[in-house]
């Protein structure tokens, strides 16, 4: 293996960071070639340095690099990996940045949303987590011509779930800091100043955050995205991308998750997630949709594509780690 240097991206190195990703990479990238996907994931600070890491050589050329996202504000925040790229006969130097990207950004917590499932042995290879992520999902009711977007097989729906806690919806992100951050096991460790950026500065899509409290204090956050029957030309979908709280809590949320499924006539609820446990999503009242099941629960709506889509993740650490749909670049509007 050739003599490397692995270290984090300096101010000013975006151009030629993206030149070798688009010279290396079997497509061209929308989330580095469109600038708002560009400046929302990767640009650092003003004047800052880009979010990325690099291996080059003794000359100072890229044999690889990894584009990053933080969990939280500040150094030593959990990431999830975006991209990741590699000169053609330097997979080995690609595969050593990787594993040398928890110490470069002091980060207890690496993991990426959507990786191809042919590389779940090469993090294996790392001693690393890499698998499949889990699909959940609860029926809503069918409009007068039957399911247009779902199958729901031969699966006995789960019964309503007991309305417990209730949901509030948090207006703002200066609401959001107003009530703060619930106590949570799961990693990656998320902060306000994420959740503000991520749910209310994204510039494309439109979040609902709720806030599920009791006795006044904080719980947990659920994060849902509505897709609309405008969108899907035919039924609406209601998406749980993000929770962050205990596991306990989210039984105790189900009533109110089902709620929101009646109210916004949505055809199906669905949740991608690894780390909870199934049973506590059973509680919740979702089913989990496994593959060869006969249940399709349709991922790509815009327009609706009538067929399952199967996510891999990997983790650095899977203890206490938890993914949703939201986490990384993933839950984006598909732009070339």
């Amino acid at each position: 293996m050739p003599e490397v240097t692995l270290r984090l991206a300096r101010p000013g190195e975006d151009g030629a960071i993206v030149d070798f990703i688009n010279a290396n990479f079997d497509m061209r990238l929308p989330l580095v070639n469109r600038p708002e996907f560009y400046d929302f994931y990767f640009a650092g600070p003003e004047g800052g340095a880009p979010r990325f890491a690099l291996a080059e050589d003794k000359n100072g050329s890229i044999l690889s690099t990894a584009g990053y996202l933080p969990a939280a504000e500040g150094p030593g925040a959990d990431v999830w990996v975006s991209i990741w790229v590699a000169a053609k006969g330097h997979n080995g130097v690609g595969l050593e940045l990787m594993d040398a990207l928890p110490g470069l950004l002091g980060a207890r917590v690496v993991a990426c949303n959507n990786i191809r499932p042919a590389t779940c042995k090469l993090y294996h290879f790392l001693g690393w987590q890499a698998q499949r992520l889990r699909h959940y999902y609860r029926l809503g009711t069918p409009g007068d011509g039957g399911w247009t977007l779902a199958v729901p097989g031969d699966t006995a729906p789960l019964p309503a779930p007991a309305r417990d806690l209730e949901l509030e919806r948090v207006e703002s992100a200066a609401a959001l800091a107003d009530l703060g951050m619930p106590e949570t096991p799961h990693t990656p460790k998320k902060d306000l100043w994420y959740l503000r950026r991520r749910y209310f500065a994204f510039p494309h899509f439109r979040y609902d955050v709720w806030a599920a409290r009791e006795s006044g204090r904080l719980l947990a956050y659920a994060v849902t995205r509505t897709v609309s029957a405008a969108d899907t030309g035919c039924a609406p979908v209601l998406r749980l991308v993000d929770f962050i709280g205990p596991d306990e809590v989210l039984p105790r949320i189900g009533g109110a998750l089902d709620e929101l499924l009646r109210t916004s006539k949505a055809e199906y609820l669905d949740c991608y997630n690894a780390g909870i446990d199934p049973d506590v999503w059973r509680q919740a009242g979702l089913s989990e949709r496994l593959e060869g099941d006969g249940v399709v629960i349709p991922n790509y709506l815009t327009p609706p594509l009538r067929d399952n889509t199967e996510y891999y993740y990997f983790t650095n650490d899977p203890e206490g780690f938890v993914m949703f749909k939201a986490d990384g670049d993933q839950d984006r509007p598909n732009l070339s």
